[in-house]
């Protein structure tokens, strides 16, 4: 059992400061035995530890405060999506902050999607040691490689564009997937390995939960740009700049099909080490997920129905952003001046958009499709929603409203 000796001297101290925290010995705690599990003594040193905290200001107050109301959070009795991936302790690009380069944000997304991708294979590759976490429902080696290879896959775009891995053709894939960890590791800041640290809070000890929660965050940080990305293009389109809008909107297609290769690594989860994990994320589910719906609502704003449906009432505060008018990628073209809407980039933009919508009509049906596998119809969602149902009616939805804006001619999937 790990000691929560190094909790109780950092409690015995006459000033609490947030930068001598044991954020390892909590960890490790947490991951030995499960949120859902850990033991009470855990619970109540770190309700402690927040209640005399008074080192609430600078990044390291502020990580603690979001580390213990994450470690609490089923506690307190506020567990939710958010919570269970730990999102905000990961550093994910945010509509509200200032404007930036695009090629800078897409750094800083890439950076982030390499890091959680290769500690998943990282974790994967050493899992057969006795000392690691999780150790329970271990998947048969074939099972696994095709995890590490999935998610070496699903890296390598980001890697390529950071220069942290030179193109490769055959080659032994196990060799393939430490060169990606280690070029990740070494290229890896203190600070950012203490976000990969502290946001890797499991509920169980099933293996599978560490790649359900990484994949899960990978998506999150994905979707968090494609936000920020849309925002660009709203902004753009009021600017009359179409074709930086036209732009902004492709980068933000091929961002989102690059992460197709991620549904492959989540199609690797067992269906027994799910059905084990799942009844402990009860509360949480991916209908709370904020950048979804932010990225949903910036391409088109939402009919009152789906508004004022658990859809929306999941994520109070984007609710709240298109109550108080959000402008639309599809308000923005309304908005257009006849002689601008009427300009030679509108093709272009119209093209940008239809590549968009079919990448999230697939993106949709193959979430549908691996939920219905590893659920059924007959089970409803982990964040009290109908599940399956409500993924089936999700998938209807469409993602501009004004469909001559997009181009007719491009073909999606269906």
């Amino acid at each position: 059992m790990t000691s929560a000796e190094p909790l109780h001297r950092w409690l015995a101290q006459r000033r609490l400061t947030a930068a001598t925290f044991p954020y390892a010995a909590v960890v490790d705690a947490y991951q030995r035995h499960g949120k859902h599990f850990v033991p009470d003594e855990w619970t109540r040193l770190l309700a402690a530890a927040r209640d005399r905290l008074t080192e609430g200001s600078g990044a390291q107050g502020r990580r603690l405060n979001a580390f213990l109301a994450v470690a609490l959070d089923k506690a307190d009795g506020r567990y939710d999506y958010r919570t269970y991936l730990a999102l905000s302790l990961l550093p994910l690009p945010d509509i509200g902050d200032a404007p930036a380069p695009a090629a800078r944000l897409l750094a800083h997304r890439d950076r982030l999607h390499v890091h959680l991708l290769t500690d998943l294979i990282r974790f994967e590759l050493t899992a057969a040691n006795d000392t690691a976490p999780l150790p329970q429902l271990r998947p048969e080696p074939a099972r696994a490689a095709k995890r590490i290879r999935h998610a070496l896959r699903a890296a390598m775009p980001a890697l390529r564009r950071l220069s942290l891995i030179a193109p490769a053709v055959g080659g032994d894939p196990d060799a393939m997937a430490w060169q990606a960890v280690a070029a990740v590791e070494v290229d890896t800041t203190a600070e950012e390995r203490l976000a990969l640290r502290v946001s890797m809070l499991p509920v169980s000890t099933i293996h599978d939960e560490w790649m359900f929660i990484r994949v899960l965050q990978t998506f999150e940080v994905t979707f968090a740009l494609l936000a920020v990305d849309l925002r660009a293009v709203v902004a753009a389109v009021r600017a009359g700049h179409l074709h930086l809008a036209a732009t902004r909107m492709s980068a933000a297609a091929a961002l989102l099909r690059d992460s197709a290769p991620l549904w492959s690594v989540t199609a690797t989860l067992q269906p027994e080490a799910f059905h084990r994990f799942r009844p402990y994320t009860e509360g949480a589910s991916a209908i709370q997920s904020r950048h979804y719906k932010l990225v949903e609502s910036l391409c088109r704003t939402p009919d009152a129905s789906r508004r004022d449906s658990p859809a929306y009432l999941s994520t109070p505060d984007v609710r709240a952003l298109i109550l108080r008018g959000q402008a639309s990628v599809d308000d923005a073209l309304d908005a257009l001046a006849p002689a601008n809407a009427a300009g030679h980039a509108q093709p272009a933009l119209a093209t940008a958009m239809a590549e968009f919508t079919v990448a999230l009509r697939r993106w949709r049906r193959t979430h549908y499709r691996l939920a219905l596998r590893m659920l059924g119809t007959d089970q409803t969602g982990t964040g009290y929603t109908q599940g399956i149902p409500y993924l089936a009616r999700a998938c209807a939805e469409p993602v501009f409203r004004c469909r001559s804006h997009t181009n007719p001619s491009a073909k999606d999937d269906r």
